[in-house]
C-alpha cells in the first residue's frame, strides 16, 4: 500500500522559508510523478509543483515560480518543496501527491494526510 507521510510545515514569518518533505513508501516510484497541492480555507485545492521521478522535470504553478523548488531524493524516497520568500497568501493545507505515469493531474491516486503552512505578515 502506497504511503505518503509529510512533514516540516509549520509557523513562519513573511519573507521566511520552510521546507516540506514528503516521505514515499510501498511502491515503485521510478515512473511516477509526484508533487504538492495547497488549500486554503475558504478555496479550491490547487496544484503548486511536480516532479517527475524519472529524470527529474519539474513543473510550478505560476504563484510560486522562483521562489518554490521542487526536488527528490532518490536513496531516500522523498520529495521535498523548498519554499522561500513566503507570502501570506502561501498559507494553507499542503498536501504532497503522487501518481503513476509522466503526469500528475488534478486528482492524483494518492495523498498524504496534509501540513499546514502559516505565513504571518
Amino acid at each position: 500500500q502506497v504511503q505518503l507521510v509529510e512533514s516540516g510545515g509549520g509557523l513562519v514569518q513573511a519573507g521566511g522559508s520552510l521546507r516540506l518533505s514528503c516521505a514515499a513508501s510501498g511502491g515503485t516510484f521510478s515512473l511516477w510523478t509526484m508533487g504538492w497541492f495547497r488549500q486554503a480555507p475558504g478555496q479550491e485545492r490547487e496544484f503548486v509543483a511536480a516532479i517527475r521521478w524519472s529524470g527529474g522535470s519539474t513543473y510550478y504553478a505560476d504563484s510560486v515560480k522562483g521562489r518554490f523548488t521542487i526536488s527528490r531524493d532518490n536513496a531516500k524516497m522523498t520529495v521535498f518543496l523548498q519554499m522561500n520568500s513566503l507570502k501570506p497568501e502561501d498559507t494553507a493545507i499542503y498536501y504532497c501527491a503522487a501518481n503513476p505515469g509522466m503526469v500528475l493531474p488534478t486528482n492524483p491516486r494518492y495523498w498524504g494526510q496534509g501540513t499546514q503552512v502559516t505565513v504571518s505578515s
